[in-house]
Formats: C-alpha cells, sequence, structure tokens
C-alpha cells in the first residue's frame, strides 16, 4: 500500500483513502460491507461530515471495533460556537469514539483565526485541549481561503479539489502546503465524476505529496481502486498523452458539481444540470435522457436569474448562463 503523511500530524495514511460522501446513497448494510472491506484490504483514511445525512453513523458502525487502527476525519458547516459544539458532539457518538483525529471547518467562506470575532477557532483549541480531536483542518472550494490557511500556522491540514485537471493555482497550494508541512487532503480526485479513468487519475496523483479521498458508492469503485495497492498505475506515454486531451477538451470554465450554489429557489438540480453537456459526452448518454432527466433540465425554463448561485459558487461561474448553454445542448440529444 502506497502511504503519505500529513504533514505536521505525522499520521500517515494510504494514499487509497476513503471518501465516504456516497455511502449517504445506499443501504446501512452495503455501506458498512463497503468500509469493512475498504479497512480489512488495507485502507486506513477515512474522511466523512455532519453534512453528509448519515454517512457518519455508517463509519460508525463498521469501524467501532478497529477504532484504534484507523484514522478518521470529519467536517462541521457550522459557524456558530453554539453550532460547532452541538456538531461535534453528534459527530462523535455517531462515530461511536471519543475522539476525530482531524477535525475541518467545512468549506467556510473565510478562514477562521483566533480574535476574528467568530470564536470558532478559540473552540477548535478547546476541543483539542479536552482531547475530543487531535488535529485541526479546513476544507475549501475557494483558493484564496486555502492559501491563507496553509500559510497562516493554524491548521494542521487543507483540504482542496486537486486533480490533473487542475492549473497552476492549484499546484501552488500543494507546494505551500508542502513547504508549511500541512498535510493536502486531496478531494475531487476524479473532478466529481469529469474524469472517467482512475488509472490515469491515481497515476497522476502518485507524484504529489497529498492523500486523495476516492469517493466510493459501488463495490466494483472500490475493487478498482484496492486492485492498484499491488499494482499502482504509473505514469507512461499513453497515459500522459491521454491527460493531455482531457486537458485540452476540459479547458476553460466547467462545473464541478460541489453543490454549494444550492439550494435552487426554483428547484433546478444546478450541479447535476450545468455540467450536462461534458457528461453526455464522457459517459453513456441514456441514463442521462430519460423522462426524469428530461423534467429536471426542462426546469431550467423556470430560472429567475436571482443570482443567489452565482453569488455562492466558490469558482466565480456565471451559473444561470451556464444552465442555459446546457439545456439547449441537451436538447440537441433528444
Amino acid at each position: 500500500m502506497q502511504t503519505v503523511r500529513l504533514g505536521r500530524t505525522g499520521l500517515v495514511v494510504s494514499k487509497n483513502s476513503f471518501g465516504a460522501l456516497p455511502i449517504q446513497r445506499i443501504s446501512k448494510e452495503a455501506a458498512v460491507h463497503l468500509i469493512k472491506k475498504a479497512y480489512e484490504h488495507g485502507i486506513n483514511f477515512f474522511d466523512t461530515a455532519r453534512f453528509y445525512t448519515d454517512s457518519e453513523e455508517k463509519l460508525g458502525e463498521a469501524l467501532s471495533g478497529v477504532r484504534d487502527k484507523v484514522i478518521i476525519a470529519t467536517k462541521t458547516m457550522q459557524t456558530s460556537v453554539e453550532g460547532f459544539w452541538r456538531e461535534l458532539k453528534i459527530s462523535l457518538e455517531l462515530l461511536r469514539t471519543d475522539y476525530v483525529d482531524i477535525y475541518q471547518f467545512h468549506n467556510p467562506a473565510f478562514c477562521p483565526k483566533p480574535g476574528d470575532g467568530t470564536g470558532l477557532y478559540e473552540a477548535m483549541l478547546e476541543a483539542k485541549a479536552k482531547g475530543m480531536i487531535r488535529h485541526i483542518g479546513i476544507t475549501n472550494h475557494r483558493i484564496a481561503v486555502a492559501r491563507e490557511a496553509a500559510e497562516s500556522g493554524l491548521y494542521d491540514t487543507v483540504q482542496f479539489p486537486f486533480s490533473y485537471l487542475a492549473g497552476e493555482p492549484e499546484h501552488e497550494l500543494v507546494r505551500l502546503c508542502e513547504e508549511r508541512d500541512v498535510g493536502f487532503i486531496c478531494m475531487k480526485a476524479l473532478a466529481g465524476g469529469l474524469i472517467t479513468r482512475s488509472d490515469a487519475a491515481y497515476a497522476y496523483l502518485a507524484d504529489f505529496p497529498v492523500a486523495p479521498i476516492w469517493g466510493v458508492q459501488h463495490e466494483w469503485e472500490l475493487d478498482e481502486f484496492l486492485s492498484y495497492i499491488d499494482t499502482p498505475p504509473m505514469m507512461n506515454g499513453e497515459i500522459a498523452e491521454f491527460i493531455k486531451r482531457e486537458r485540452e477538451e476540459l479547458a476553460g470554465e466547467f462545473c464541478r458539481g460541489c453543490g454549494y450554489c444550492m439550494p435552487c429557489p426554483v428547484g433546478i438540480e444546478i450541479n447535476n444540470c450545468a455540467r450536462m453537456s461534458l457528461m453526455l459526452r464522457r459517459a453513456p448518454a441514456a441514463p442521462s435522457l430519460t423522462p426524469e432527466w428530461q423534467e429536471k433540465m426542462k426546469r431550467i425554463e423556470d430560472c429567475i436569474e436571482c443570482g443567489k448561485c452565482k453569488s455562492r459558487c466558490p469558482y466565480g461561474l456565471d451559473i444561470p448562463n451556464l444552465l442555459k448553454k446546457n439545456y439547449e445542448d441537451y436538447k440537441t440529444f433528444l
């Protein structure tokens, strides 16, 4: 098993780590089976969040018997001290543990710091002093916030999207974290589903000091990543050429599917509708052309251009315009 050290935490985690967002979409029985299988085959790092509905509960049931042998990270989106403590206690109860290895602020619009008036970072320090958490982390989709966190010296880990579609700003962030001895937890290594070859994604990330958390929902996905333990994909001419073509195809602005633009006041499923053109061309089209999906895409006609989605987008995308373009393209497939 290839491993990576998470900066100053000293934690050594499997390069194949488990992103537990997708398991909220499957039954508890199926999720527990996947988690236990991952652990039994060498995966020791599991990342979840209070926001991921029942993900923590499923992890707690699967891992409670091996708690001292695994590393668990979870997150809070709370912006008040009262909410912080409430969610931390709920997370500990659901995870069936008395401590979290890494507790992360979940995509805040700013970088919490001591004395900023929110009391959030002070709450993190108190939770650490009480032994409820062991390391302080932050996740984000805003490069400025992630850089500020890495430079501050306040955070042990930074979680940020990173894949072979990343640009120079993201590469600079990885280098900054390495220089400051901050662990880099890599989310969206498959770009929210746009990357369809995990071997190419894995080979690319092998050259960076990052810990990818692969989102797993199906057993075949887990099996694919487990197969890389004994035979890890290596960068070669074919993969390098494939990545080059991918970057050319996906150059420019595109929706990463993070979902922070939601909810939409008229019910548009923005995080999927705004990337439909790409999905139609990068995966079998039939599942996206069902009557159900036609109805979802038709809701774009109801857009009132309120601007809420655009103001929430961490990538600064013109979402109303992007939705319209995707809908016009979608209709050509019908």
